[in-house]
């Protein structure tokens, strides 16, 4: 069964667990592994945050820098800059969050970034959520800045940075290592003074797992619900969608563009095992499958 949770973000809030709700994605990068920079330059970018609102998101997570295997970003741990600057992350989210809320004041906007400068500019432009892929870890402002702006906060779990995931060794218990350091990292970000309600996880799935790691975390992902915190999910167009879609074909790992029903059957996967929010590229096949999930869960629990 999934739990019911009152998401508290910046100026309102959620009420998660009824249905499943959509969070489309909104790459404002010229590198993007799904989109190539389709959607880099604002007005463009706009139009599709817009078109995906249309099709039924209820809530845009938009980012301009990518966090995808080899990525060199920012981290206390290193002293290297990251590719992309506060500067010219703020340059190209920026024109679009305030964009889409000239155009649509009502849509609930999320900043995907684990910059505390980022964090504040957009939270006080009028996002509602920080989605952190670091889990408040990367930037060491970033769990005091979110507890002094007061939103939704979701913490994804990463193990190690980009530029090591494609070393790292088997975990032959990747849920209970999930479940273990989100539980930490919400321990953390509670010290310095984030509301309880305001939190969100997220099992960061295919940052710094291996593709057989996926998964058993996929299926065992209800064992996270014993955190105590809504879950959300982002199975959309990910690698280990892509090598079992290939695979099944007898060929290669299917490239992003093709990975639409291996995501959405993972996606379902997600919702039947407890996810409450979904982060999807296709929205308009993802909230007709979400409806289908959720008519399973509310049979289930009569």
């Amino acid at each position: 069964m999934r739990a019911s949770y009152r998401w508290q973000l910046r100026s309102r809030a959620l009420e998660l667990g009824r249905r499943t709700l959509i969070m489309g994605i909104v790459n404002v990068t010229p590198d993007s592994f799904s989109e190539g920079g389709r959607f880099f330059e604002p007005k463009s970018a706009i139009a599709h945050a817009l078109e995906l609102l249309g099709e039924g998101a209820d809530i845009l997570d938009i980012g301009g820098e990518s966090t995808r295997p080899g990525t060199r970003v920012q981290s206390d741990e290193t002293s290297h800059k990251p590719l992309v600057t506060e500067e010219e992350e703020l340059r190209r989210v920026m024109p679009v969050i305030e964009g889409v809320l000239k155009a649509r004041p009502d849509a609930v906007v999320s900043i995907d970034t684990y910059k505390a400068g980022v964090a504040r500019r957009a939270v006080n432009a009028g996002a509602q959520i920080v989605n952190d892929v670091s889990a408040l870890q990367w930037d060491r402002n970033m769990a005091a800045t979110c507890a002094e702006l007061q939103c939704g906060v979701v913490m994804m779990h990463t193990r190690g940075l980009p530029g090591e995931w494609r070393f790292l060794e088997n975990d032959p218990d990747m849920t209970s290592r999930v479940a273990h350091d989100l539980a930490n990292r919400v321990q953390i970000a509670i010290g310095s003074g984030v509301q309880r309600e305001h939190i969100a996880l997220d099992p960061g799935f295919g940052f710094g797992k291996n593709f057989e790691e996926n998964y058993p975390l996929l299926a065992g992902l209800d064992g996270l619900q014993r955190l105590g915190f809504p879950l959300l999910t982002g199975t959309s167009r990910k690698s280990f969608v892509g090598r079992t879609v290939g695979k099944r074909g007898g060929g290669d790992d299917a490239p992003p563009k093709e990975r639409l029903f291996g995501s959405l059957a993972a996606m379902v996967a997600s919702i039947l095992h407890g996810s409450h929010i979904v982060r999807v590229h296709d929205v308009k096949p993802a909230v007709e499958a979400a409806a289908v999930a959720d008519e399973v869960l509310a049979a289930a629990s009569e």
